[in-house]
């Protein structure tokens, strides 16, 4: 009950899954969507808790991928909301509980995230009026964002939450909001920061003039970091050979991956240490859009393990091996 399903697609065996175990809440993207959930709800004898995903106008999107305000999967067209939303209404078998915002991600501007939160507030106040009672929930989604690169500055919470504190105030004032939970998808920003991903040097080549390191995993553990996860220009993830953190840097190195694809470069002309074969390569910020994101069965590659420290201590969580072992939690 404290799980919400977003996300385009989702099949007839996924929805009666989940509408089968009381799932919290259903993020519906389209109008044959909310049909289908309508649709098992009825033939398990159930009432379907859903929320509707809204794609705004474009007057408010930012961060590093603008998501919404364009023709997307994702969501519902703003300008189509009434008709999709209508129609939930009206459904016996959904009980109608709110909104989800889809924008953009990786948001490092405060004022960015505020504008989104405020249009996301007037479409609330839109479909509070339209169904005449207030909404259970208002989803303003994900976008915190956190540094990646050396141009970026991290987001200031403390303006962020002086600018909240103003918002927050306008909603409590505000009877269509009486009893709403509101939600943000923080996932980036809570785990991004915690996660090294660690890869051994297997060879040191030179090719005419360029030197490389290989290592044992590329763009099939780390696709973010690769640049193959959205980035127009590839920009470097902050690396370092971390058994030699105190070492100068020397010349400029690409580091790629065993793959046999000239995609599988995960740091290209970065300085660093002299290295050696067997010596341990890192990129930091790996938490998020990492192991998880990543084409773990690329050409039959061996997946990486997964590794949790706290408090000094480290506890295998999933071992290294094939691909089916990549859903196997270790016993």
């Amino acid at each position: 009950e404290r799980i919400l399903f977003a996300g385009p697609g989702k099949t007839e065996v996924e929805l009666e899954f989940v509408l089968g175990r009381g799932i919290g809440e259903i993020h519906v993207e389209s109008l044959l969507e909310a049909r289908r959930v309508g649709a098992i709800s009825a033939k398990l004898g159930v009432r379907a808790r859903v929320a509707l995903r809204v794609n705004p106008g474009a007057e408010v999107q930012g961060g590093a991928m603008r998501m919404g305000g364009k023709p997307a999967p994702f969501g519902v067209d703003e300008e189509r909301l009434d008709t999709v939303l209508d129609f939930l209404v009206a459904d016996p078998n959904v009980e109608f509980q709110g909104i989800h915002l889809f924008t953009g991600t990786q948001i490092l501007d405060d004022s960015v995230l505020v504008a989104q939160y405020r249009r996301g507030i007037e479409i609330a106040r839109r479909v509070s009026d339209r169904i005449h009672r207030p909404l259970r929930t208002v989803d303003f989604g994900g976008g915190l964002g956190i540094p990646y690169f050396p141009s970026e500055t991290p987001l200031s919470m403390p303006r962020l939450a002086d600018s909240l504190q103003s918002l927050a105030a306008d909603v409590r004032a505000d009877a269509r909001f009486q009893g709403t939970q509101l939600l943000i998808e923080p996932g980036r920003y809570l785990v991004g920061e915690a996660g090294i991903y660690i890869a051994r040097v297997n060879d040191i080549k030179e090719s005419r003039g360029k030197t490389f390191f290989i290592v044992d995993g590329g763009m099939n553990h780390h696709l973010a970091a690769s640049g193959n996860l959205g980035q127009v220009i590839k920009r470097n993830f902050p690396v370092a050979v971390v058994n030699r953190l105190d070492d100068p840097a020397a010349a400029a190195v690409d580091v790629v991956g065993p793959l046999c694809t000239p995609l599988d470069v995960i740091a290209r002309d970065v300085a660093l240490p002299a290295a050696q074969v067997g010596d341990l390569f890192g990129i930091f910020q790996s938490g998020a859009y990492g192991r998880t994101a990543s084409p773990l069965g690329f050409l039959s590659q061996p997946t990486p393990a997964e590794v949790i420290v706290r408090d000094g201590t480290a506890t295998l969580a999933r071992r290294r091996g094939t691909y089916d072992d990549a859903l196997r939690d270790v016993p």
